[in-house]
This record gives C-alpha cells, structure tokens and sequence, in this order.
C-alpha cells in the first residue's frame, strides 16, 4: 500500500521546511561576511543571539507560551547555545575572514556526516540505515562537483581557519542529537532559551576582548547583523528545533548540503553565472542526498518476521 494523503502532505511540509532552513542559514554566510567586515566576531554573534532572543521571547509572551523555570532545563539550554550558537557561530565568523565562500561552505557542509557517525559510535538513537549512508555520501560528493575542484586547491593553505570550520560543522552535529533532548517542549521554548544563554555567555567575552563601544560599524554590517537575527537566527531556529522533533537530527543536519546549490541558483538568477555540467550533476547528487536522509521509508505491508 502506497503512502496516504495526510502522510504525503506532512512528508512535503517537513521537506519545504528543510529548504526554508537551508535558505535561512544558506544567507548567513553573506551576512556574516557584511557583518565582519567592521564588527569584530564575538561581538557580531552577541548581537545576533541576543536580538533574535528577545524577539522570540516576545513572539512567546504574545503566544502565550512560558518559559522553563527550573535550573536543570536552563542547564540544558546553556549546553545547547556553546554546542549550536556561542562555539560554532565565532568560529564560522572568524574562519570567513580568512576562507573563500567556496571552501567556507565545503568545510562547513560536512555536518551531516558527523552526526552520521557520532550516531552511530554514541548515541544511536536513530536507525543507521545504509540509506542514510548514501545520503552522505551522495550529499558530499554533490557539494564537491558544485563547487568545483578548484575550491579544493586551498586545502593545503591558512590551515587554521580550515580546521576551525570543521570543528563548528562538529558542534553542529552535537548540537542536532542533543537538541532532541527538547522534543517536549514547543520549538520556540528551546530556541530562545539557548539564544538568551548563549548571549549571556558572549557579551561579556565581547566587552572583554573587543570593546564594542570603540567600533564604528557601517551601516551594511549593522543591516547585516539585523538580518542575521531575524531571518537567518529567531526564525530558523524555530524551524530547526521543529525538523529535529520531525525528521531526526541527521536528516534536519542534511540541510547543510542543500546551502550550496541555493546559493547557486541565487547567483544564475540575479547575477547571470552559468552552471557547468558538473555543477548539474553535483545539484542531482544532493538532492539524492537529502531525499535519502530524511524521507521516511515506506513500511512493508507484508507479516512481519
């Protein structure tokens, strides 16, 4: 028997919510850019934590939702900001001051592979399934033949920065198992309890070690830095806290892939680049790739063994 209707309608929602992720965090990486360009690391991501927090806690009092009261859940949410905000977001900030977009997102993208393994070695609260397997395999593959081998040439060079990038994609994949902690609790509840706990953690290390109040930013890094926490931080949150209740932390991870050939569509529409013929076959191989890490398999209608 086939899929239901209901059951083909909820797939389509949770898969367009992936993809609104994707975009969401996808344009991150040009705000940042705007961003650093005049406010230093720690300082922008403060700002960015901190206005999407307050937002969200907003949007929750006017929702009528409250906010945990208890120590242990606030614990929880500090553990999440350092794995999904405070560690990988200064990372990727400080690494893009010295990375090309194009390596920055390769490195970057390899997120759903960390949490492929760190599933399988630790948690195993997922079935690892050799599906799931060619997702990351396909998904990387595609994100190499998109960006081209000649984003690879850089690998030998500014090895630090390198090494940076993969470490934030490895906090990702932390902070994708761990975020399955919350699934009781409404995906606001969590995003702006991490987002405020990771605030309290960088604005101190921001007054410290970057004295905002000397900067001059300009006007594009303070639009940036908005948007940032708006679009690509308060909402995408919400909707990554709902993926993980949904479709598991490797398939909500699995976004990741789909950052590349977004950016890449964005660039023929409004810029008028031309994708070369690996670069189709590379928007092919991810779309493999997510397809096999997040929609469920269809369940056998036979006796069971």
């Amino acid at each position: 028997m086939g899929e239901s209707h209901p059951q083909r309608v909820s797939i389509a929602i949770e898969l367009a919510l992936l993809l609104a992720l994707a975009t969401l965090w996808g344009a991150s990486y040009t705000f940042i850019r705007i961003g650093v360009a005049t406010i230093p690391p720690i300082t922008l991501i403060a700002g960015r934590t901190l206005i999407a927090g307050l937002l969200l806690l907003i949007i929750m009092r006017w929702r009528g939702v409250r906010m945990p009261a208890d120590a242990v859940t606030w614990r929880r949410f500090l553990f999440q900001a350092c794995l999904n905000s405070v560690i990988p977001w200064t990372m990727v900030a400080w690494g893009e001051r010295a990375l090309d977009a194009g390596l920055a997102t390769i490195l970057n993208s390899t997120a759903p592979i960390f949490t492929f393994f760190l599933t399988i070695a630790i948690t195993r609260h997922e079935a690892v399934t050799s599906r799931k397997l060619l997702g990351v395999i396909a998904g990387m593959a595609g994100i190499c033949l998109i960006v081209g081998v000649q984003a690879l040439s850089g690998f030998g060079e500014e090895l630090t920065a390198q090494i940076v990038m993969v470490l934030a994609a490895i906090a990702y994949a932390g902070a994708a198992i761990f975020g399955r902690s919350f699934r009781d609790l409404d995906p606001m509840v969590p995003a702006a309890g991490s987002l405020l706990s990771g605030a309290a953690l960088l604005i101190p290390m921001s007054l410290i070690a970057e004295r905002p109040w000397t900067l001059q930013p300009s006007a594009s890094s303070v639009l940036a830095l908005f948007a940032l926490a708006l679009f690509s931080t308060a909402l995408a949150f919400v909707i990554y806290f709902r993926l993980i209740q949904t479709v598991g932390s490797v398939g909500t991870t699995a976004q990741a892939y789909l950052r590349v050939p977004i950016g890449v569509a964005l660039g023929v529409i409004f810029l008028g680049e031309q994708l070369s013929a690996t670069a189709w076959i590379g928007l092919a191989c991810v779309v493999v790739g997510v397809a096999a890490m997040t929609i469920p398999a269809r369940k056998s209608s036979g006796p069971a063994a």
